[in-house]
């Protein structure tokens, strides 16, 4: 089990390992198809953004309206600053919270502890930075730790009836010659295909 401090550590890595490839991706086009069903590159980037806001939000006040969620207009002029502000705000906040400190996510109507949000945040963090990877034709493999966490995590989520449209949808099952790749593992879970779009 993760501490609330190693878990801020890994998610600054996974952080500033999607800032590179925000970075990478704005210097092409964003419309391009990415691993999240019916979402191309920008408009997975907008619910990364406003993802990190509306977590920093409710961080910060315990709560905040689904609105704080939504995400903006991204374009390539713009994503790397938009990117880099929701960041921001995400790690400060984070780094201001109590580890036991409720926390009101209004998107999922769900009332979690600052620990619990920084883990699902470090979760969302590795796997829409290996989306992003994937979509500009490159790889990206977080550390060993936050495999290791992601896997675990993703256990209950993939246990879910159905999954969440464009974000984690149902798990893809296990290819027949077998992997025990457990980053691969942790994706299959979370209904990405690495095997059929690794290059």
């Amino acid at each position: 089990m993760l501490t609330y401090s190693e878990m801020l550590t890994l998610h600054h890595t996974a952080l500033a390992d999607t800032t590179r490839l925000v970075e990478q991706a704005a210097r092409g086009p964003l419309d391009i198809a990415t691993p999240c069903d019916e979402w191309d590159l920008a408009a997975l980037l907008s619910h990364m953004i406003g993802q990190n806001h509306g977590f920093a939000a409710a961080l910060g006040d315990g709560d905040a309206d689904v609105a704080h969620y939504a995400g903006p207009e991204v374009t390539p002029a713009g994503a790397v600053d938009a990117w880099e502000a929701s960041a921001t705000a995400l790690r400060e906040a984070f780094a201001r919270a109590q580890p036991d400190a409720p926390v009101h996510l209004a998107e999922f109507d769900a009332q979690v502890s600052a620990t619990l949000a920084l883990g699902m945040q470090l979760l969302d963090t590795a796997v829409h930075a290996w989306d992003v990877a994937e979509a500009l034709g490159t790889t990206y493999r977080p550390d060993d730790a936050t495999v290791a966490f992601v896997l675990e995590s993703a256990g209950p989520i993939a246990a879910r009836p159905g999954g969440t449209p464009g974000v984690f949808a149902a798990p893809v099952a296990e290819p027949s010659a077998g992997d025990a790749d457990p980053w691969f593992t942790a994706l299959r879970l979370l209904g990405r295909d690495p095997v059929s779009s690794s290059r």
